[in-house]
């Protein structure tokens, strides 16, 4: 099959979350499966040439495309995803795509994306390529399908290609005045309300994504199922009920040639399921780099998130003195909202013994708490995946989880499935998005650590699971036969 991949974001090039990554190694894994993959993102600024051996193509050369009247002069640079024969297509358009940032809060953020997806249509023309999909992802490309059932069928190349639009997250939204009907040029016919592109007065890209396309899908199947309910659905839930037989959950995958214990190149000692020896000395070396005592008896666990309310930071601090009243040690890595970044700088100065915090981002640190925590706590009220529990199931690191999105379809908590006579647990969760129902779950987790026969095995749980990308990309491969069926 031929897919033409189109996204925002894509390893190693550019990155702002788990887009990214997906865009990075999805790829790669169909094109193991068999298909033939064209990878488009953006050439932003901060992309280095000659690091990935960026070129030219003159054969496609000067695009020019019109956006909200005005002609803007696009071209495509090529070059391979690394370890892979996977063409990478980087979009440049300078006027909109060299700002120093992937996402910006500019007037025209709309325009940026119209072109976009008006570029990967003009450049698959030029090329002469028709691919069987085009898989978009999230509202930057949620454009795409309405262009190329509207905008662009008159292009036979077009005729039998299907269109899959990927739902990462439903909180954003895409969402502008009604002058876009002009800047993109879409049809007045079908702004109207409640109609295909209208929501809430303005237009939604998203919203165009999600009736447009052939078939969707979310990156976890608890997360699809969620997003049909005014609770998790954002405003868009009716419009999700319409496609619900067209929508599937997919979870994202891992990339364990970035993340496997084994071969880690950020942590100073490797370990495997057969020997766990190397996390307890990791343990060991990560305190002592915050200044923190070690204690093997008292449990470590780890935080690595954006400080915000949705990531669960609200009930975190609900049950900040309960949960400081345990005998555990902390280290938190990532930044956000001022309260909890004040707040974990405060927790470290008033409890150096006990917690350590690095407000930021430093990739090695995250490898390092992974490989060093004993526990790792993801409270969020919403998440769509998740990969950080993921990461914590592949290193031995036991979850403690809010019961939602991806979460709910990784962590499986060891004490509810125990009282059915089932030692089948790998983490430990909670339903209730409340701080009393958060610390009840760490304080049962901190139970289990010191049964240490209990907590092999939930260890040895979670690391046995396969989470490599070769799954998802096979069910990938059903969804697009499914698209394509029906553009048939």
């Amino acid at each position: 099959m031929k897919i033409a991949f189109v996204a925002t974001e894509a390893v190693p090039y550019a990155k702002t979350g788990g887009l990214a990554d997906v865009a990075g190694s999805l790829p790669k894994e169909l094109e193991k499966l068999g298909c033939e993959v064209k990878l488009f993102v953006p050439k932003y600024s901060s992309i280095d040439e000659a690091k990935y051996g960026l070129h030219y193509n003159w054969d496609i050369g000067e695009m020019p495309i019109r956006v909200n009247g005005i002609i803007r002069s696009s071209h495509v640079h090529q070059c391979t995803l690394p370890e892979s024969e996977v063409q990478v297509n980087l979009i440049d358009c300078p006027h909109y795509f060299h700002r120093g940032r992937i996402y910006t809060n500019d007037a025209d953020e709309d325009e940026r994306f119209i072109l976009f997806s008006k570029a990967v249509i003009e450049a698959l023309q030029r090329m002469q390529w028709s691919p069987d999909v085009i898989h978009c992802n999230d509202w930057q490309t949620g454009l795409l399908p309405l262009f190329v059932k509207d905008n662009y069928n008159w292009d036979k190349l077009f005729d039998h290609t299907a269109t899959l639009f990927t739902i990462h997250n439903i909180g954003y939204q895409g969402r502008f005045s009604k002058s876009v009907l002009l800047s993109a040029e879409i049809r007045k016919n079908l702004f109207y309300p409640g109609g295909p592109v209208e929501h809430d007065g303005g237009i939604s890209f998203m919203k165009a994504g999600i009736v447009f396309a052939d078939i969707l899908n979310t990156v976890s199947n608890k997360y699809s199922h969620e997003i049909l309910t005014p609770e998790f659905g954002a405003g868009l839930d009716k419009v999700l009920n319409l496609r619900k037989k067209d929508l599937f959950g997919i979870l994202n995958g891992v990339d364990y040639t970035l993340w496997n214990p084994g071969t880690d190149k950020f942590i100073p000692y490797k370990y495997s399921l057969d020997d766990l020896s190397g996390k307890l000395m990791n343990k060991k070396f990560l305190l002592e780099r915050f200044k923190i005592p070690f204690d093997s008896k008292v449990p470590l666990i780890g935080i690595i998130s954006r400080m915000v309310a949705q990531k669960g930071f609200d009930i975190f601090t609900e049950a900040i003195n309960d949960l400081m009243n345990l005998e555990t040690q902390w280290l938190i890595l990532g930044s956000g909202e001022q309260q909890y970044e004040h707040l974990f700088r405060q927790l470290s100065q008033t409890l150096p013994h006990k917690v350590g915090s690095y407000i930021g981002y430093s990739d090695e640190l995250a490898h390092l708490i992974e490989a060093g925590a004993d526990m790792f706590l993801m409270p969020s009220r919403y998440e769509p995946c998740g990969l950080n529990q993921i990461y914590s199931l592949i290193y031995g690191t036991v979850p403690i989880v809010k019961s939602t999105g991806g979460l709910a379809d990784t962590v499986h908590d060891w004490d509810e499935l125990n009282r059915y006579g089932l030692t089948t647990g790998t983490g430990f969760s909670f339903n209730e998005h409340t701080g009393h129902a958060l610390y009840t779950s760490v304080e049962r987790a901190t139970r289990n650590f010191h049964n240490q026969t209990v907590w092999k095995k939930i260890q040895k749980n979670g690391m046995e699971k396969d989470y490599s990308w070769k799954h998802s990309a096979e069910k990938y491969i059903e969804l697009y036969k499914l698209a394509k069926g029906k553009r048939s």
